[in-house]
């Protein structure tokens, strides 16, 4: 089977993505597809398992138990729920009405406010900017945390070195930010400091030995959670709309390395946690979640170099 019938052979969240991004389809043929996402497949198995309370799981942040609210509205987003359709603004109005404590140990009270960790208050701020309940003082929380080095760390201020982590996390939230809520001139300042961050360090390597910094980081995963990936890495800086520079040329070739003799790409991990239900066939079998991504990063690099070059 061809790799794009691959991928269109698969739920609405992976399909109308694939006609919007790889076959530039119509406008609206790429909406009506994208419309299914809220009634069938994954995006209606998520939404159908909300409790009345608005979480997913019991709470919307559980140590080591990665099925709940913080992990599922990622999803959601990632599949491309439309903010606008009646049951996301349902789900979503459940969630904001009902969700008032992340629990006594942190400072603030409503779902979207977040709480104390950046890289958690990173996809606090994706999802809620995505459907269009973005706290503004968590943007001011973000931005008073920034480390002097561009990055975001969990640890801080007891270290004063930035985390790929925390700080892969921020940027998509940020970058969301920008996209759905309004554009600020203090936000794309912070956002750019901290894409550098990775830019310098070649988006894995230790800036001070050339090291590579984790080699979990090479291996492909999906969902991320918390986790950053070179693959992520570079899909943050394809959205973010960065030119491909000299500085991602050994991350592209990477995951280009990885792609198989059928055009696919496997996945290589699977991160620690529960799961409502498996979105992929398990490591070492192809993923269209990875391929997909992958494709678009590859073709932003192209399409980069290729306007750099005329």
């Amino acid at each position: 089977m061809d790799v794009i019938e691959w991928l269109l052979d698969s739920d609405s969240a992976i399909r109308w993505q694939v006609m919007r991004d790889l076959l530039r389809e119509p406008e609206d043929v790429v909406a009506a597809e994208r419309a299914r996402v809220a009634t069938e497949g994954w995006g209606a198995r998520l939404l159908a398992l909300q409790d009345a309370d608005g979480n997913w799981g019991g709470a919307p942040f559980v140590p080591r138990v990665w099925t709940p609210t913080l992990h599922v509205l990622p999803l959601l987003c990632d599949f491309g729920l439309d903010p606008a359709a009646d049951q996301a603004r349902t789900a979503i109005g459940r969630l904001r009405d009902n969700i008032t404590t992340w629990g006594p140990e942190f400072g603030s009270a409503y779902y979207f406010e977040g709480e104390v960790e950046p890289c958690i208050n990173g996809h606090v701020l994706a999802s809620g900017a995505y459907f269009g309940a973005a706290d503004e003082r968590l943007v001011e929380r973000l931005l008073a945390e920034q480390l002097p080095d561009g990055g975001w760390n969990c640890e801080a201020p007891q270290s004063t070195r930035s985390s790929f982590h925390s700080t892969i996390c921020v940027l998509e939230g940020l970058l969301e930010y920008e996209r759905s809520a309004r554009a600020r001139p203090d936000v794309t300042a912070a956002r750019r400091r901290g894409q550098e961050y990775l830019l310098e360090r070649r988006m894995f390597r230790s800036l001070s030995t050339g090291e590579v910094i984790d080699p979990d980081w090479l291996e492909l995963s999906y969902p991320t959670y918390w986790h950053y990936d070179v693959l992520r890495g570079l899909d943050y800086l394809r959205r973010a709309g960065v030119p491909a520079d000299g500085r991602v040329d050994e991350a592209l070739s990477l995951v280009q390395s990885k792609r198989g003799p059928d055009g696919r790409w496997p996945l290589e991990n699977v991160h620690e946690g529960e799961v409502h239900f498996p979105l992929e066939d398990g490591v070492g079998t192809p993923s269209r979640w990875i391929t997909l991504r992958a494709l678009r990063v590859v073709e932003w690099s192209a399409g980069a170099r290729t306007r750099s070059s005329g």
